[in-house]
């Protein structure tokens, strides 16, 4: 979970549901087989209006457009990386767009829980977005108690989760079945922080009799997880790496900070984001893409047990990406609820052209 900053009280959904489709507001079901995934239900909701996404990274010192060779006022222009080198431009003299994974369909997951760890900890509220506008919401009675500090967080408390949440499996199987079906499309898969959601849902599907996500699909690939690309891209950076600082960073605009549908669309905007501004992440495949993130997520948890070590402090690391495998501490303390075994891509050989990692 992310640090509290801007709460936002749940709300169910309004009678007469409808969502924008191409400017025309139109009733969503999701079909007469399930009429209790119809947006009048409480286990989805389809977000009323688009949630504004600006992928802008602003300059913080003035230079010379690259483009036109004027000057850029601090602030006034847009900061990217080429060829190892900072540059800057002005809105209005940017290079159109090197196609990559992040100019096609992408979908983008994110959820809200009762606690921080991920094998344990139960699902509150979720969202599955994607770039073509589908937006899924899902409220669940997690069953149990939602502590204080959790509800503090996202706002949803035990009496609401009750009173409109669905029951779990239902919600976790549907949310399994609409990443399971975009990853099978071959499309990148947004996750901030994907070893927490991801284990997360694994170790509920579990917990509730279900398939994993990864018993559905070939391999839970391709991933994007933009705190680990944020973090290895740009290791030398000073200050918070949580999703509100990230779009604060990358110029993304972030409303209801703490919803699931809101975190979402805004981690979709941030990858989006960090591939105009890093080259060497839009023109990579997916498939390496993935792999390279599994390798720098490994060695920046070495990397940090090695800073404690010399802190004479101890620090087991967390192995697994983008699904945690739990170190034995963890596995004593879990409820029936465990991944059944590690990602195959968490072995992937390093890049030869892999950047260190934090």
């Amino acid at each position: 979970m992310l640090p509290p900053v801007r709460l936002k009280q749940w709300r169910p959904a309004e009678r007469d549901a409808c969502i924008l489709v191409k400017g025309i507001r139109k009733r969503c079901v999701a079909g007469s087989a399930a009429a209790e995934l119809s947006v009048l239900s409480p286990i989805v909701r389809v977000s009323q209006a688009e949630r504004s996404v600006a992928a802008m990274a602003p300059n913080r010192y003035a230079g010379a457009c690259k483009t036109c060779g004027e000057a850029v006022p601090e602030q006034g222009g847009e900061l990217r990386k080429e060829a190892d080198a900072w540059v800057v431009y002005h809105v209005g003299c940017l290079p159109a767009p090197a196609p990559g994974w992040h100019t096609g369909l992408i979908g983008s997951y994110d959820c809200e829980t009762t606690g921080t760890d991920p094998f344990t900890s139960r699902l509150v509220s979720a969202a599955f977005v994607t770039s073509t506008g589908e937006r899924h919401e899902f409220l669940v009675d997690p069953g149990v108690e939602i502590p204080a500090e959790a509800a503090a967080v996202h706002g949803i408390s035990t009496e609401q989760a009750r009173a409109h949440g669905t029951e779990p499996a239902a919600a976790l199987d549907r949310i399994a079945a609409l990443l399971a079906a975009h990853l099978a499309k071959g499309a990148p898969l947004v996750v901030f922080n994907a070893p927490f959601d991801l284990t997360l849902l694994e170790a509920e599907l579990e917990r509730h009799g279900l398939r994993a996500l990864r018993d559905r699909v070939a391999a839970v690939a391709p991933i994007v997880d933009p705190l680990i690309i944020d973090r290895t891209m740009d290791r030398y950076r000073k200050g918070s790496r949580t999703l509100e600082a990230q779009c604060a960073h990358y110029g993304v605009t972030i409303e209801n900070a703490h919803d699931a549908c809101a975190d979402a669309v805004a981690a979709m905007g941030v990858a989006r984001a960090q591939a105009v501004r890093f080259p060497e992440v839009a023109e990579a495949s997916l498939a390496d893409l993935h792999a390279r993130q599994s390798t720098w997520k490994a060695a920046a948890e070495a990397d940090f047990a090695q800073y404690k070590a010399r802190r004479g402090e101890s620090f087991t690391p967390e192995p697994g990406w983008p699904i945690r495998i739990p170190r034995p501490d963890e596995a004593r303390g879990m409820q029936t609820a465990r991944p059944r075994r590690p990602e195959a891509s968490s072995d992937a050989p390093t890049p030869s052209e892999t950047p260190s990692a934090v």
